[in-house]
């Protein structure tokens, strides 16, 4: 396989649901979520140097997390972080991205992975993106890897998949539908009935063809970061995405153009992944104690506590008592105690504490 591989890792999202750990100044994807010594964001990157080069990968970003970036991937050339001025979700970030590689290399094949999730089986993952680059090479189809569900999560959107198998070799299906977020029981009806994915919000593709795609679903975008004036490469570049993302809507990839796109391929992944959205998705992942309790933290003591999640500095002390069906995490000056079933509130939090104790505690 000739043509060239490269890989686009978003690194520009909030992580507000994982308050009080994740700060606007310091998001998720920076942080060492699992106390393992890495970030979310160098567990990124050490995945992507399993099947891609180094010099082909770019990291987008806002502008004020440009120095993070810098410390935590030194190895990582300036010239492939790219700065987004505002938030204006994958779509803008996806448009620019692989726009600049268009105009570096048009015959790239180009994955796209955010930094911030979890993948407990690297040497899987990397046999996956291999069989993806191969499929991208043949098929110039939009391409997404689906995650098998295992549970009927509400907090996920699912893929429905053509369940014959595929011409290719490498087991990548035809998409029929996306459907975002289900009430509980779709959710159960997606579960049972084996055709359904959890949308794992990673994609591959020719660069060509995601062009395509803007070009005929986003119009506007595609004028906004396609066209063949644009000073990439330039000293001009960063002024001109500016004034492109003050232009751009905000808009995810999947309303974009995931969904309105005929010709969309997805390959169903088991390697241990979890999108680390909520604390939920991080008790799910850490290893239980006795009575389901788990542990992030070196001194840490329960006298009957049960199905609790608690996080806390290595040097802090928590005990806790007979107590159940609880998320604890203390953070610098913060500490957040909620019910698990009650973590959708978590957003609802940090407005109200936005509105009432100003920017110091967000």
């Amino acid at each position: 396989m000739n043509a060239p591989r490269f890989c686009v890792i978003m690194a520009g999202g909030a992580g507000t649901r994982f308050w009080p750990m994740s700060r606007r100044e310091h998001p998720k994807q920076f942080i060492d979520i699992l106390g393992t010594g890495e970030t979310l964001l160098q567990s990124t990157w050490k995945r992507v140097m399993l099947f891609c080069p180094p010099e082909n990968v770019l990291v987008v970003t806002g502008a004020a997390f440009r120095d993070l970036v810098k410390e935590q991937l030194p190895e990582l050339d300036d010239k492939n972080i790219l700065l987004e001025p505002v938030r204006r979700d994958t779509a803008p970030c996806i448009a620019y991205a692989c726009a600049r590689i268009a105009a570096l290399c048009p015959e790239a094949l180009v994955a796209v992975l955010p930094s911030d999730h979890l993948i407990l089986e690297s040497e899987c993952f990397a046999r996956l993106m291999e069989k993806a680059y191969e499929e991208a090479h043949i098929n110039p189809a939009l391409l997404t890897l689906g995650i098998k569900p295992t549970r009927p999560d509400t907090g996920y959107g699912y893929i429905q998949f053509d369940q014959q198998l595929s011409p290719s070799p490498r087991q990548f299906y035809k998409v029929k539908t996306f459907t975002e977020k289900p009430d509980l029981a779709l959710a159960e009806a997606f579960l049972q009935s084996g055709d359904f994915l959890w949308n794992s919000g990673m994609f591959l593709w020719q660069v060509a063809s995601i062009e395509k795609a803007f070009h005929e679903k986003q119009p506007e975008l595609h004028s906004l970061f396609f066209a063949g004036n644009i000073p990439y490469y330039s000293e001009e570049e960063q002024e001109y995405v500016n004034r492109a993302y003050q232009e751009s809507k905000a808009i995810s990839i999947d309303y974009a153009i995931m969904e309105k796109a005929s010709d969309v391929y997805v390959m169903p992944m088991e390697c241990g992944w979890s999108d680390l959205g909520t604390w939920s998705s991080l008790y799910e992942v850490v290893p239980k104690k006795a009575q389901e309790m788990a542990y992030i933290g070196r001194n840490i003591m329960d006298f009957g506590a049960r199905h609790c999640l608690v996080t806390a500095p290595k040097e802090k002390l928590v005990v806790l008592g007979a107590v159940s069906d609880l998320i604890i995490a203390e953070y610098d000056d913060m500490l957040l105690v909620c019910r698990i079933d009650e973590e959708q509130r978590i957003k609802h939090f940090v407005n109200e504490i936005r509105i009432q104790k100003g920017e110091k505690f967000i």
